[in-house]
């Protein structure tokens, strides 16, 4: 396992990387200035922690490939990343004013021009991922697997899904089995996605691949848990968000349902399975292995 330090050295070595490609793919791909591009660059670097890129690239490093094999789909899973934030921030989603600290996209630039920011990051997401330029896959016969997994996770059957059957269920009580499967669309399928992401670019085995997403499902679940407890007793300084807003909503969280003490529990029972997961492999894996002890102690 690393150390605190060499973590935090690799977190912020992959940070810089991954934004300056950010940057360069924007102007790549949008050299013209304009108010669009603008609204796009504020919400793709309002300091956001990466994770999904980060955990794309650490995962084909544990199956022996590089960051240069999982580059391009680690900057288009944080632009689809980037693009539901955009839009979970909209007065007609979660109508929130701040995230990361920052104003939301639509407070700055206006309701319109944040939609269209958020479709152009969506599918400039899915040009990246396609395309023959300086920033694409390696391997171009992997192209349209890796379109597939994005588009799956991204799409009705994950995240857009997940976001529907969340506004649905505000003021609605739902078990623990309803609150997981909500979860899993809107929070897991693109944690899952950026794993499997890097795991197939990096060329990883069959079996690798398999015990890499049951890795992924156990800290998307974990995340989301300590999100929930993080909305209870979380510092809206550390955060860069409000907090208390899933009780004034009145959704169900995990702390609603079973405690925040049991709601940690929970989540410790999911890192340890998802190292568990990560038995078979070896150093290469430490990153991860570091990811998943940093989603259960993160602050934000």
């Amino acid at each position: 396992m690393m150390n605190r330090s060499d973590f935090s050295e690799y977190l912020a070595q992959k940070r810089t990387v991954i934004e300056t490609v950010l940057l360069k793919i924007m102007e790549t791909f949008m050299p013209e200035n304009t108010r669009l591009k603008e609204a796009m660059i504020y919400s793709l670097m309002a300091g956001g922690k990466r994770m999904r890129p980060i955990l794309c690239i650490a995962a084909a490093e544990s199956v022996g490939g590089t960051q240069d094999h999982a580059m391009a789909a680690a900057c288009a899973v944080e632009m689809v990343h980037t693009y539901s934030l955009v839009h979970d921030d909209l007065p007609a989603m979660d109508d929130d004013t701040l995230r990361r600290g920052k104003p939301t996209c639509h407070v700055v630039f206006g309701e319109a021009t944040a939609i269209l920011a958020g479709d152009a990051l969506l599918t400039l997401a899915f040009e990246i991922l396609s395309s023959e330029g300086p920033y694409r896959i390696q391997n171009i016969q992997m192209i349209p697997e890796a379109v597939r997994i994005l588009a799956r996770a991204a799409g009705p059957g994950g995240m857009i899904q997940g976001q529907m059957e969340d506004m649905a269920a505000e003021g609605v009580f739902l078990d623990l089995d309803a609150l997981r499967h909500l979860h899993a669309l809107k929070t897991g399928a693109l944690i899952e996605a950026s794993v499997e992401l890097g795991a197939v670019l990096g060329r990883g085995s069959a079996g690798q691949v398999a015990r890499l997403k049951a890795f992924a499902v156990n800290i998307g679940l974990a995340f989301q848990v300590i999100d929930d407890i993080l909305n209870v007793e979380g510092d809206p300084k550390i955060m860069g968000k409000a907090v208390g807003t899933d009780r004034i909503k009145k959704k169900s969280t995990y702390p609603s349902l079973l405690g925040v003490d049991s709601s940690r529990a929970y989540a410790a029972r999911c890192i340890d399975s998802a190292l568990h997961a990560l038995s078979g492999f070896d150093n290469k894996a430490d990153p991860l292995r570091a990811i998943a002890v940093y989603i259960l102690e993160r602050k934000r």
